[in-house]
């Protein structure tokens, strides 16, 4: 091992120099600054670049706004009116106009009800879609060989089960889209309407529309169905019944368990969540025997 670690005098000046030389190399790495202080920068290629990348973050905070798609200002609901901005007053005025069986149909008489600012206004009523009926009311002339206003009598009457997409279009403010949307909901029952209110069910038809058809057309063949005894009826047959799920029909259940039994079907006005406005309809498939 002894021969290993004995050098001639010329290897240790030979190592020391090469201590030395490493020693330089690190203290030239370390202390010597080797980049250029003269950078070019193309400016106006660098704006542009900054430029897109300002264009493409708007681009993404656009898509990342809640989109607002036309809609009838007759149907908002709490959620819809709170996520326009609506305050809890100005949609309670609504809800309780609506509730009256009342309809709105300008953007001004909106804000009449509403009693919503102009700013508000100007935002959310690019968006209202009102029924086609309203938007084509500024038309004064009458549709050629249209029905009169005056009512007819029961036997004058046309069966509204029969009628065709013509004969509803004669009746003012009734066109295609509302004479085949008539149609269409009708023919989703075998055997068509049980009754003039079911009309109520029809998109867009408001109560004067509905009574101008009622004073021509009226339901003279009535669907045939078995109605259900309201204090023997299961959940599974009470959600067969229009306007009533599961929640609902739990509900009228338990009610009725409470009350030991209905004695008259408006004792369902106190039903929670009861629909109050489609009463009519839902009594059409109940009794109480």
């Amino acid at each position: 091992m002894k021969s290993h670690f004995m050098f001639s005098k010329e290897q240790r000046n030979g190592i020391f120099l090469l201590i030395i030389l490493i020693i330089g190399l690190q203290c030239i790495y370390f202390f010597v600054d080797f980049q250029s202080e003269d950078i070019s920068v193309d400016k106006e290629t660098l704006a542009q670049f900054n430029e897109e990348i300002d264009s493409l973050r708007l681009i993404k905070l656009e898509k990342s706004k809640p989109r607002i798609y036309p809609f009838n200002p007759n149907y908002i609901t709490d959620f819809k009116g709170a996520s326009l901005g609506m305050s809890n007053k100005e949609i309670d005025r609504l809800l309780i106009y609506r509730e009256q069986n009342n309809w709105i149909n300008s953007t001004k008489q909106f804000q009449e009800v509403t009693k919503i600012s102009d700013s508000l206004l100007n935002q959310i009523a690019p968006y209202f879609k009102f029924p086609e009926w309203v938007s084509n009311s500024k038309r004064k002339q009458k549709p050629i060989n249209s029905y009169s206003n005056t009512s007819k009598s029961f036997a004058q009457k046309h069966d509204l089960n029969n009628a065709t997409a013509q004969q509803l279009q004669k009746i003012h403010g009734i066109g295609v889209a509302f004479s085949e949307r008539i149609i269409k909901f009708r023919n989703k029952f075998v055997g068509g309407f049980i009754d003039d209110i079911q009309l109520q069910d029809v998109y867009g038809l408001t109560p004067e529309i509905i009574e101008r058809i009622t004073n021509h057309f009226t339901v003279k063949t009535p669907r045939q169905i078995k109605k259900i005894n309201i204090n023997m009826a299961t959940l599974e047959s009470l959600v067969t019944v229009q306007h009533i799920d599961y929640d609902l029909a739990h509900n009228i259940i338990e009610q009725r368990q409470l009350r030991e039994g209905y004695k008259s079907l408006e004792e369902l006005k106190k039903v929670k969540d009861f629909p109050v406005n489609k009463i009519d309809i839902i009594k059409l498939y109940l009794s109480l025997d």
